[in-house]
């Protein structure tokens, strides 16, 4: 039954970054920032998230750990990073003294970089960093969160119960994207949601 769900997740990812060189769901203009910011994240299924340690011996210094994220099912971001997290993860304890963390995903997490010629590092292979906190949610929000993750994360609706996991998002208080020469831009969270990351078309 699993099985069945994994393969149209699957093939529905696969068909979203298929049509990315093309037309319908091209990287926006690197001028257009909020943009490139939404697409970034929309397309990534996994970050990597940095928190203050809280375990010796890197007690006090950064600690960056890597986590399946989704902002919607494929098609529908939010902008909103959303995990499925449990209390026995390290960072996570990290997250219970300090809820304040760093979000970074990059278009070298998918086949762009690569197809384009750009080396990871290259201001070109677009990447973002996202300053603010993660939070629990629950209700309405933890539901949505639910089926974000779940879609395009299937193999996570058989992970251990005894783990007591649960949703949570990074509440962002600030964008900073690269995506072109000249140097890191910002973007307000503001000016971030009230982005869309495609191109509307008729």
């Amino acid at each position: 039954m699993r099985a069945v769900l994994r393969a149209p997740c699957v093939l529905l990812l696969g068909l979203l970054w298929a049509s990315v060189p093309g037309s319908r769901a091209r990287i926006p203009p690197h001028d257009q920032v909020a943009r490139v910011a939404r697409f970034v994240a929309h397309l990534c299924d996994w970050a990597s998230m940095a928190t203050i340690s809280t375990h010796k011996p890197v007690e006090g210094q950064p600690f960056s750990n890597t986590f399946s994220v989704s902002d919607g099912p494929v098609g529908s971001g939010t902008g909103v990073p959303y995990m499925y997290l449990t209390h026995m993860e390290i960072s996570v304890q990290d997250l219970q003294v300090s809820p304040q963390a760093s979000l970074s995903m990059s278009l070298a997490q998918t086949d762009y970089c690569k197809q384009q010629g750009f080396d990871p590092q290259s201001p070109l292979c677009a990447h973002i960093i996202l300053s603010g906190s993660v939070l629990q949610v629950n209700g309405t929000e933890a539901e949505f969160a639910k089926k974000s993750l779940f879609s395009r994360h299937p193999e996570m609706i058989d992970w251990p119960s005894d783990h007591n996991w649960f949703f949570a998002k990074f509440n962002i208080t600030q964008v900073w994207v690269l995506d072109y020469f000249g140097g890191v831009k910002t973007v307000t969270p503001e000016e971030y949601f009230q982005a869309s990351p495609y191109r509307k078309h008729h």
